[in-house]
């Protein structure tokens, strides 16, 4: 069947073609970054996985901006495949929270199932995650028991795992691993798109039962990962930044303390015939003066960070811009997640 093509004010080419089915229990919403030798493989595992699990489904491929033969090996897939709802892609590279949000704007399943397509993950590990979700789980996600990354990778990762825990106030291991499963309703709440895109530790703080399971991992065999170390940084930052709350009250609290103990001093000098810290000699001054220029110096640096942020929210950005779709219309689309 030809496709309907329809441009967008904002220049989006949308491809559509007709279809009937109903909406899926389960929705695959799949990144992709410099996959050309990798996809097929992983299409056919994640494919046979979901016929197994006995559910309907539909699947849903991002390009995240990969210029080798990604993007048409996906439009091919889509062809041979009614399953395949939706073709994405963007025009250049924008990050996995950007490429995920553009995935679920043609979502329409009750559960979202979130993955990458870089075979470092097992797409037979599946089953581990529905059933720990039938047990009535909102959000269940996969941990890397076994991590096989460099240790470059490793290590911001696991600063950004104290990080995000604070965040979405839940101890799970791996926030890192995009192998989750998450009730659709919850990501609906948000009302993620271009100018907001989904920041997984936020809902998983508006979840009360969260779950996660051991998966496999896997050496990247295929492609490069989009991950560089400045993004990574970029990332722990940008968490840091939505729990900044927290380092502010701590600030004050510490304030607080030390002029209560300034006040206890005095108190004593004046009025007690002992008192603490009898000779304050400069040398201790000049250590305080440099640590409350250190602390002072981090807090301005949040500060800026936080309105830097701030700024670029309000003046309505896109984090990412979609090139073009190949989307299965159907009359079930009035419950897009």
């Amino acid at each position: 069947m030809e496709p309907l093509k329809k441009t967008e004010p904002d220049n989006k080419e949308i491809f559509h073609i007709p279809s009937t089915s109903p909406r899926p229990e389960i929705s695959a919403v799949i990144t992709c970054y410099f996959e050309e030798s990798s996809i097929n493989e992983f299409y056919s595992r994640l494919s046979s996985t979901l016929k197994s699990t006995g559910r309907s489904y539909e699947i849903i491929f991002v390009n995240d901006g990969s210029n080798d033969g990604t993007f048409r090996i996906l439009k091919e897939i889509y062809d041979a495949d009614g399953s395949v709802a939706a073709v994405i892609d963007l025009f250049r590279n924008s990050g996995q929270a950007a490429a995920i949000t553009s995935g679920l704007e043609y979502a329409r399943g009750d559960i979202i199932l979130l993955m990458d397509s870089d075979l470092q993950l097992s797409p037979e590990d599946l089953p581990l995650l529905l059933a720990e979700y039938d047990k009535g789980n909102d959000i269940v996600a996969g941990y890397r028991e076994n991590r096989k990354d460099h240790i470059r990778r490793i290590i911001p990762s696991k600063i950004a795992n104290i990080i995000m825990r604070k965040v979405a106030k839940h101890n799970l291991r791996d926030f890192g691993c995009t192998f989750k499963l998450v009730n659709s309703k919850l990501v609906k709440a948000f009302d993620f798109g271009p100018c907001n895109p989904i920041q997984i530790s936020c809902v998983i703080s508006k979840a009360s039962l969260v779950s996660e399971v051991p998966v496999n991992h896997h050496p990247r065999k295929y492609g490069k990962s989009g991950w560089t170390f400045w993004k990574l940084y970029s990332y722990n930052i940008d968490n840091f930044v939505r729990f900044s709350e927290i380092p502010f009250q701590i600030m004050g609290v510490a304030c607080f303390a030390v002029a209560l103990a300034f006040l206890i001093r005095l108190a004593t000098v004046y009025l007690f015939p002992f008192n603490i810290l009898k000779v304050v000699t400069t040398g201790l001054i000049l250590n305080v003066l440099v640590f409350c220029f250190l602390v002072t110096l981090v807090m301005l640096v949040a500060i800026g960070e936080f309105t830097i942020r701030n700024f670029i929210m309000l003046s309505r950005q896109p984090s990412y811009v979609v090139k073009t779709v190949f989307h299965r219309l159907s009359e079930h689309n009035d419950n897009r997640v």
